[in-house]
């Protein structure tokens, strides 16, 4: 297969376009494919017409600063710590329940318990998203599954990059699944998370094999990277920032802080590399602007290719993680795909 590299004009490209003076704006495509393969293009991208008005909207929007500005580690948790508060009262209102912020096997947790509790004899392992190094979901990913499944949700605060590199978020993973272990039958629990959370929910399952446990009912990883070695086609050619809607300039690292001293094609690390035969059924949920939709959607083959049961769900026109705007009725639909499919494999 011939690999494709997109030029860096053409992130430039998009970002200026929400900024610059309309009549500046680029207008007409234009794309030169060179002898290895590499494509250096312009390329104007206009919304489908199958998005909500709600979504249409949203990525309509003007951005009010140049969110390519770098922001130290403090500056991104505080932001996305703020962020999340704002959504767990948000998603209470929609999805009324309670959370106790306790402790499993020594790992702070969001203990998320719905108003209606339909299945005491379940639990959901939540892991959220934010690059290995910050929280952007500990809140707006679990609150909407518990809702609704009506199962309880341990919303893990793993520990986080570039303090704790890896193994230490797949070791607190393993801790926790132990200690339900002692309260739910395997075949009653199951692990989700979206970005690095969906990452984290492989390397834990990948994990979980090599220490012969027993394994989960089912796995979801929402927008997955699937190996810490090369990003894939979307990274490169196509991606845009879901949380503040705009076109990440790549720089060739891949979460090396998260990496530290690991061999980045380790199977642990990058389940791409591992033995997937005799995985949960896995639900793969990303969109066609995720700068990790090659990576899912790769993952969902190599899962297919192992012989595991694996439905793979793309959302047209929406970007990465997408799902964490509750105004949008795509990610109604998203999180309705979510606990279906939870629903179903914890009910076997």
């Amino acid at each position: 297969m011939i690999r494709r590299a997109a030029f860096a004009l053409f992130s430039i490209t998009l970002v200026a376009a929400a900024q610059e003076n309309p009549a500046t704006r680029i207008t007409e495509n234009h794309a030169v494919t060179e002898a290895d393969g590499t494509v250096r293009m312009q390329r104007v991208i206009p919304l489908p017409q199958s998005l909500s008005p709600e979504a249409t909207a949203w990525l309509s929007r003007p951005l009010a600063t140049d969110a390519n500005v770098p922001q130290t580690i403090e500056q991104r948790r505080t932001a996305l710590d703020a962020s999340q508060a704002r959504h767990r009262d948000e998603l209470l209102k929609l999805f009324p329940g309670t959370i106790k912020d306790t402790t499993l096997a020594g790992v702070p947790v969001h203990d998320v318990t719905p108003t209606t509790l339909k299945h005491k004899d379940r639990v959901l392992i939540c892991l959220h998203g934010g690059g290995f190094n910050a929280d952007s979901g500990s809140y707006s990913e679990s609150i909407p599954v518990a809702g609704l499944t009506g199962v309880r949700v341990v919303s893990l605060l793993y520990r986080l990059a570039p303090e704790h590199p890896f193994p230490a978020g797949v070791d607190d993973v393993i801790a926790v699944y132990r200690e339900l272990l002692k309260t739910y039958r395997p075949n009653r629990i199951g692990i989700f998370g979206s970005s690095a959370g969906a990452g984290l929910t492989l390397q834990a399952a990948v994990k979980m094999k090599q220490l012969k446990l027993p394994m989960p009912a089912a796995l979801g990883p929402f927008s997955a990277p699937a190996s810490m070695a090369d990003g894939g086609d979307s990274r490169s050619l196509y991606n845009t920032d879901g949380l503040r809607g705009y076109v990440p300039i790549m720089d060739g690292t891949l979460d090396t802080d998260y990496v530290g001293k690991t061999d980045p094609r380790d199977p642990v690390l990058s389940p791409m590399y591992a033995d997937l035969h005799d995985m949960p059924p896995t639900l793969f949920l990303t969109s066609e602007r995720d700068l990790l939709l090659s990576a899912t959607s790769s993952l969902s083959r190599a899962f297919i290719r192992a012989g595991n049961q694996s439905q793979l769900i793309v959302f047209e026109g929406l970007p990465h993680c997408f799902w964490n705007n509750s105004t949008l009725p795509e990610s109604h639909e998203a999180w309705g795909y979510m606990a279906n499919f939870f629903d179903r494999e914890l009910g076997r």
